[in-house]
């Protein structure tokens, strides 16, 4: 076995690894009734409020449960159809979010992020969540309960002492939105937002002014109207919801799960979010007490995952407070990681992100030195090459002390004619003898298959690589070359590779597989992330200059191949 079966492998591997990610992709996309127009509308409701345990229970097989209207019971449902806005919003302005919230809820129903274009070389921001024709992204918020303020049909209408807030040089803003019950209880709903985060505090304080006890608990929800995921067979991306438990680091909940059956799991601490390409909005309830954690379909395709908390009572004259966070804007796996335990496992680096984690750190690292994302990718494949180089001595070393022996190979070939088992017996003796591992130019070939996977992924899910320009015509490592020169380039050194490799191929069959090879990986590189690309041919690049020297290196120690005689 030779480096260049090892590059077949490679490509094989490789090949079989997007065909059965794009097949998980899909399968998480094939969601039935998906058509809003066509399935009917479901209705649900959130998990009651258990006057006896003081907590958020489920109903019975895993359905919510709701006082009877005609009980005379206040509804404990949530609102679940599509808010009629009031029309009257307030505007928030921070250095790195501007959003909207409705007062008729007090909802978060509009989010730019204020640092991300929308497309690149555009001045419109991100725009993260939003209510609009044909897409509904929003946050909700409320209490539920027997005293909360909201119910399956019924939402308050807050006030608020101004229409636009803005942080200026302040380092916290908060932004007040007010409730008074006819009984005189009031309800203060705070958003709480701090200069250069992106993670806001939403706030409830309930004043009990009447004359009985008051039972609440706090929920908080994302609401998405169902779309297939992004993306192609080699930049697939996930749009879908994720939660986390304490037994449970990080899950991935499909719409398409979200269709098949309401996901319910009590919980001490834990969170809810919904992810798409590079950003993420989460809500991060109290991580002490218990929680319930909750998937439904909601009416107009529509799904929803949400937390509701431990139910808190509220004596007369005294004030109750409950609170939440929400996250929402980029991956950004410190921010996450200090915000809630496996949050930032919402940067999912799939089943390599044990590699993943330490090289993005280096990447990190490297990038504070020089600022440039492009330069960090060819010093990183740099160290790789130096780290391997031990390996990739004995690599070419192997090669050319197998090119030696190849007329001996020859020799033994005509001798035994189909003997195989005596010519594998000699070729044995052979190798002994001349101190050769057939096996040595496969290892490190094969080392770069994850790191290559591992790089593939930083780029796919780390928000730093989104429109990170380089240089030239290369003005995002995140898409493809506009141009397709970097992979032209690298199959050109893939094809200069496989003339300076001395291993003769002898099998017409493999001799015509690596012939395509390069054509085979220019086809590929030509979809792949740019960065990727210049990944592979930077490393092409080393590879073919550690080559020359090993090759030179071993000449002047006498490993010059030996012609084998003609006969005359």
């Amino acid at each position: 076995m030779n480096s260049q079966r090892s590059l077949l492998i490679i490509a094989l591997l490789v090949l079989s690894f997007f065909m059965f990610q794009q097949w998980q992709v899909r399968d998480a996309a094939s969601t039935p009734g998906v058509d809003a127009a066509s399935a009917p509308e479901p209705t649900y409701t959130l998990p009651s409020v258990d006057d006896d345990s003081q907590n958020v229970v489920p109903g019975a097989e895993g359905q919510p449960q709701t006082a009877s209207p005609a009980s005379g019971a206040p509804d404990t449902g949530i609102p679940t159809g599509a808010d009629e806005s009031t029309g009257d919003t307030v505007r928030i302005t921070t250095d790195v979010l501007e959003v909207e919230i409705d007062l008729n809820g007090g909802d978060l129903v509009n989010a730019y992020l204020l640092e991300f274009a929308e497309r690149q070389g555009e001045a419109e921001r991100f725009n993260i969540m939003h209510r609009r024709a044909g897409h509904t992204y929003i946050a909700q918020s409320g209490l539920v309960g027997r005293d909360g303020t909201d119910g399956s049909d019924t939402r308050p209408t807050f006030s608020a002492p101004q229409r636009t807030f803005t942080i200026d040089s302040a380092e916290t803003l908060e932004v007040p939105l007010s409730y008074v019950r006819d009984d005189g209880t009031e309800f203060v709903k705070t958003y709480v937002f701090r200069r250069g985060d992106y993670a806001v505090d939403v706030r409830y304080d309930i004043i009990n002014n009447s004359d009985s006890a008051k039972r609440m608990a706090l929920y908080g929800q994302l609401r998405q109207t169902m779309v297939d995921n992004d993306g192609s067979m080699f930049m697939p991306t996930y749009r879908g919801t994720a939660f986390s438990t304490q037994d449970t680091r990080y899950e991935k909940y499909s719409f398409g799960k979200v269709q098949d059956r309401n996901l319910q799991h009590t919980t001490i601490g834990g969170w809810v979010a919904m992810l798409e390409h590079y950003f993420v909005s989460a809500w991060v309830p109290d991580q002490v007490n218990q929680n319930v954690i909750y998937t439904m379909q909601a009416p107009n395709n529509e799904a929803v995952i949400g937390f509701t908390s431990r139910t808190i009572q509220v004596e007369p004259g005294e004030i109750g407070q409950v609170q939440a966070s929400l996250f929402l804007g980029p991956k950004d796996q410190d921010r996450l990681g200090a915000l809630a335990n496996n949050l930032n496992l919402t940067v999912d680096y799939g089943f390599m992100w044990w590699l993943a984690i330490p090289l993005f750190s280096l990447m990190q690292f490297i990038f504070g030195l020089v600022g440039n994302w492009g330069v960090v990718i060819i010093l990183v494949t740099l160290i790789v090459k130096l780290v391997l180089y031990p390996l990739t001595k004995a690599q070419y070393t192997s090669m050319a002390k197998m090119r030696m022996v190849a007329p001996k190979m020859k020799a033994l070939k005509e001798k035994h004619g189909d003997d195989r088992q005596k010519l594998s017996a000699a070729m044995m003796k052979l190798y002994q003898e001349e101190k050769v591992n057939p096996l040595g130019g496969c290892l490190p070939m094969l080392l770069q298959l994850p790191i290559f996977l591992t790089l593939y992924w930083v780029l796919l899910e780390s928000a730093e690589f989104r429109h990170a320009d380089f240089a030239l015509w290369i003005t995002d490592l995140s898409s493809r070359d506009p141009y397709f020169i970097l992979p032209l380039l690298m199959g050109a050194s893939m094809w200069l590779m496989q003339h300076l490799q001395p291993t003769p191929i002898t099998d017409p069959m493999q001799k015509k597989l690596m012939q395509m090879m390069p054509i085979l990986f220019t086809v590929f590189f030509l979809f792949f992330p740019s960065g990727l690309v210049l990944y592979w041919l930077t490393s092409n690049l080393v590879s073919i200059a550690q080559m020359l020297w090993i090759y030179r290196q071993i000449e002047k120690k006498g490993f010059k191949q030996k012609k084998p005689k003609v006969a005359k």
